[in-house]
């Protein structure tokens, strides 16, 4: 029903009734009740000595009540009992019985009424029957008390019966409810995480691609600048440069192409949202996502281990960067995105140190302690013209790392050194 009283267009129902069915059904039964107490409200007018007229219309009163019996059942139920002695209102009492029972009223109050209609109608009909007929009075006793008993007790128990089923059904219609409201509410969260996978994976790969692109390229156009600065004066260097940016274009490319062979076989819908339910929170992620989100460490592709430090320091070298690796303690197999997470932080360290440092002398530390693995980079002053080369800064290098550890739940520290350098620093816990 809406705040107007329409139900579906149609006007609703008047006073208390919530369907037009109910009201139909109760000014039948108070029209029949009425023309049954009428009836016998002639009988009560000669027993009384009152205008035949005036037993009608007390008789038609007391039997429209039974319209009043959804909204006011205990005023009804009194009537019954009142109008006891006069022998009129049969259906009254057994319609009023049956909705007192079936209603909300307390149960201490319906036994109490219940009570009051079993003694009256006992009574009327002791008196009436003794008066009548001359009988034993044990037979009496019994007849009176199988009556009252006949209507009082089974429209009672039928009333409670059906109160009970239909405050069984509105809980089940209540809990029916609820159970499709949570449902929905599941149903939006499983798609929100999902959502959210599918953003933390295209995050991931951009990520990936990043590092791998930007180190690859940045170690290109280093040899092609030196490439071209010893190109008429020294030309077996010149050729050994080419020969290194024709490596490192090789390998940008292998790589390139193992994340694209990744991201064409990627798994279905499905599978994404089965991976975002089952994802594992890792805590703080950094500046960015909302809290309370969950990290999606690691990916489908091998990446690179710890063991190919040395040869990126390498690369590094052959560029014409003097670099110094220092290790310290033994290394013991870390997870794989432990050393995917360290080899990504050192390798995009030395990427910043070609593009804002060449010439500087550049330090790689990497200390395997216990329960954790700690890297560093850091440089010198740098001796060269400042992005002498030309190599761009898209300014996401320092965040891809800070996210990379922070997504591992590690400690992430950048900044200058007093020396006029800057050092990167990354500790890493074991899982």
């Amino acid at each position: 029903m809406t705040s107007t009283g329409e139900v579906e267009g149609r006007a609703g129902p008047p006073l208390w009734w919530v369907r037009r069915r109910d009201a139909v059904v109760d000014l039948a039964l108070a029209a029949v009740s009425a023309a049954e107490c009428a009836w016998e409200g002639i009988r009560f007018a000669h027993e009384a000595g009152i205008p035949v007229a005036a037993g009608v219309l007390f008789g038609t009163a007391v039997g429209a009540t039974l319209v009043l019996r959804r909204r006011w059942p205990i005023a009804v139920v009194l009537v019954g009992i009142a109008v006891a002695p006069a022998e009129m209102g049969f259906l009254l009492s057994v319609a009023g019985m049956y909705s007192l029972a079936s209603s909300e009223v307390p149960r201490r109050i319906i036994a109490a009424l219940a009570s009051m209609s079993l003694v009256a109608t006992f009574v009327v009909m002791y008196l009436k029957t003794r008066g009548d007929v001359e009988a034993d009075p044990a037979l009496v006793v019994s007849l009176s008390g199988f009556v009252a008993v006949a209507l009082t007790v089974p429209p009672m128990l039928l009333g409670l019966y059906i109160g009970a089923r239909r405050r069984l059904m509105e809980s089940l219609q209540e809990r029916a409810d609820s159970l499709e409201r949570e449902l929905s509410l599941l149903a939006d969260r499983a798609e929100e995480r999902a959502e959210w996978a599918r953003t933390e994976e295209r995050t991931r790969i951009a990520r990936e691609m990043h590092d791998v692109v930007a180190h690859r390229v940045s170690l290109m156009v280093v040899h092609a600048a030196a490439l071209e600065a010893v190109a008429a004066k020294d030309p077996a260097r010149a050729a050994k440069n080419a020969a290194l940016v024709g490596d490192m274009g090789r390998q940008a490319l292998t790589e390139l192409r193992e994340m694209l062979g990744v991201l064409r076989s990627a798994p279905p819908k499905a599978a994404v949202a089965a991976a975002a339910a089952t994802a594992v929170p890792v805590g703080p992620v950094g500046p960015v996502g909302p809290p309370g989100s969950v990290a999606l460490v690691g990916g489908a592709d091998e990446g690179p281990s710890l063991e190919e430090l040395e040869a990126l320091v390498g690369q590094s070298r052959a560029a014409g960067m003097a670099v110094e690796m220092v290790v310290q303690g033994e290394g013991v197999a870390y997870a794989a995105e432990v050393e995917q997470t360290a080899y990504r932080v050192v390798q995009e360290a030395l990427t910043n140190c070609h593009k804002h440092a060449p010439g500087a002398r550049v330090v790689v530390r990497l200390a395997h302690r216990d329960g954790e693995v700690a890297m560093q980079v850091e440089n010198g002053p740098c001796e060269g013209a400042a992005g002498g080369v030309g190599l761009p800064s898209g300014g996401n290098g320092l965040v891809g790392m800070r996210e990379r550890v922070l997504g591992l739940g590690g400690v992430f520290v950048s900044g200058p050194t007093d020396a006029g350098g800057f050092r990167v620093s990354a500790v890493l816990p074991l899982p």
